[in-house]
């Protein structure tokens, strides 16, 4: 059976492109499609360590088995559109465009609410004492609406806020430009400072989106934090690095 694979970040550069089209037996799982890619590029074996796997953009675990014409996307840890259909209490938007920050803060106010909580990150001009050109960022881009959206809706009901917008900046972006910006609106200032922090600390570890750090002196892709437990597809028996 004939599977799809699309690779993103620093896998891209060592399994040769950004998709690919493999074969494998029939009731083959997500292990072997692992294997099968590692054999075929030994040098990406370190890279393919703590990936995680999304098939038909769900993730999957190792065990999860593929059928002809599956999608699989190889996600390397992440680095930090259009509206949803419940715009008013979630706005979820992926974008080439820049970011407008206070014209979306202005927009996610209502006259019920007593606080609004913003996280606008900003393309610095330094990292580790490197000095910062510009920024690349791609994602899995339907995976990544879907996450985004659902990580908004999980803050309205974990801590009880009435609005989150999310917008995420993806291309070439360049020093003092905002990639990120997540509006948390509510009747009261804590839930809206704990539902900010934990929509950003989340979508840097889940929402596959990744970055890559052009400086002065070379370009790299960010490190990213490693998936939870729960969503990291972990390495198959008998897959071992070079």
């Amino acid at each position: 059976m004939r599977v799809r694979i699309l690779v993103f970040g620093v896998l891209k550069e060592w399994l040769g492109g950004p998709a690919m089209t493999v074969e494998l037996p029939e009731g083959a799982s997500v292990a072997d499609l692992l294997n099968q890619v590692a054999e075929a590029a030994p040098a990406a074996k370190v890279y393919l360590r703590g990936v995680a796997v999304a098939v038909n953009g769900e993730y999957a675990t190792v065990f999860q088995g593929l059928q002809e014409g599956d999608e699989v996307g190889l996600l390397p840890p992440v680095s930090g559109g259009a509206p949803s259909s419940e715009s008013l209490r979630r706005k979820i938007v992926l974008t080439r465009e820049p970011i407008a920050a206070d014209s979306v803060v202005a927009v996610a106010k209502r006259g019920e609410d007593g606080a609004v909580v913003v996280f606008d990150g900003i393309v610095r001009n330094q990292t580790r004492g490197r000095q910062t050109l510009y920024l690349d960022y791609e994602a899995y881009e339907e995976m990544a609406l879907k996450q985004m959206d659902a990580l908004a809706q999980e803050a309205r009901e974990k801590f009880g806020v009435r609005h989150v917008t999310i917008i995420h900046r993806l291309g070439r972006l360049d020093i003092g430009e905002t990639s990120i910006l997540i509006v948390v609106a509510s009747a009261h200032r804590a839930q809206a400072f704990e539902a900010c922090r934990w929509v950003i600390d989340t979508l840097k570890k889940t929402v596959p989106i990744w970055k890559k750090e052009t400086f002065a002196d070379g370009a790299v892709w960010a490190p990213g934090e490693p998936f939870p437990a729960e969503i990291a597809a972990t390495a198959p028996e008998g897959f071992h690095e070079a």
